[in-house]
């Protein structure tokens, strides 16, 4: 059992009690609103990623308002967009119940949706929509799971529907880990059958590593399977470093 490890075990649940503490104060100082919360989240996950000595390194504008799309690679995601920018993200009903992770999502104004559920995604739907009315952007991932980093898998255009339909714009988020030893970025990524416990209690060993966010330009839609299709192939563009060399 590395130093490393307990070193950030112990850190990571210190910076959860400093964060629940300012959420609570937070709570008592008047309307706990969502744009409160999203500005909560932001500033936590930044002191978290200080905590744990993870890096961000942010290209392109971060978009004001309207949705984001992004490419999922872990539960590392919800910190690094967290800290990328304030913001409310759309993610699947068992994070809400995860250590830290979840309790980062819930008090962070997460939006949980039951991917078995049809009346749950269109609830989720009417959020987004009452949502993307404010200024505060909404993040979801629409390739519905995380992956191993090595392809970028295809958008489902459901969630795209409340930005097409409002004429908001919606802009690409690419994600990418680069382990500070050179090992490879798969290494960091959840996916799979992984068990979320396990992987985490691993993740806080491994040597550091830095988080590179590229963020597109903002384009209005008039059709949601179009907006998925060109969306993906952008994200899938930088990913493969054909738009931006995020080395």
């Amino acid at each position: 059992m590395s130093i490393r490890r307990i070193r950030r075990a112990v850190t990571l649940g210190l910076g959860l009690i400093y964060c629940a503490f300012r959420s609570l104060l937070a709570r008592l100082s008047g309307p706990y609103t969502p744009e409160r919360r999203a500005r909560w989240n932001h500033e936590s996950a930044l002191l978290v990623m200080a905590l744990l000595g993870i890096r961000l390194k942010v290209t392109g504008k971060p978009p004001e308002r309207g949705l984001m799309v992004a490419n999922h690679l872990s539960y590392l995601d919800i910190l690094i967009f967290g800290a990328a920018l304030p913001c409310y993200l759309v993610s699947k009903a068992e994070i809400g119940r995860w250590p830290f992770f979840g309790f980062m999502a819930r008090a962070g104004g997460t939006l949980f949706v039951d991917r078995s559920s049809l009346a749950s995604a269109q609830a989720v739907s009417g959020q987004i929509a009452e949502r993307l009315k404010g200024t505060v952007p909404v993040l979801f991932f629409p390739e519905g799971t995380s992956t191993d980093g090595s392809q970028v898998l295809r958008f489902h255009s459901r969630f795209f529907t409340p930005a097409v339909v409002a004429g908001v714009p919606i802009t690409t988020a690419t994600v990418r880990y680069v382990p500070d030893d050179g090992s490879p970025e798969r290494d960091l990524c959840w996916f799979g059958d992984a068990p979320f416990l396990p992987h985490l209690w691993n993740a806080l060993g491994l040597a550091g590593f830095r988080a590179e966010v590229h963020f597109g330009e903002p384009q209005v839609y008039s059709d949601r399977r179009i907006a998925a299709n060109v969306t993906h192939a952008e994200v899938e563009a930088v990913r493969a470093g054909r738009v931006l060399s995020l080395q």
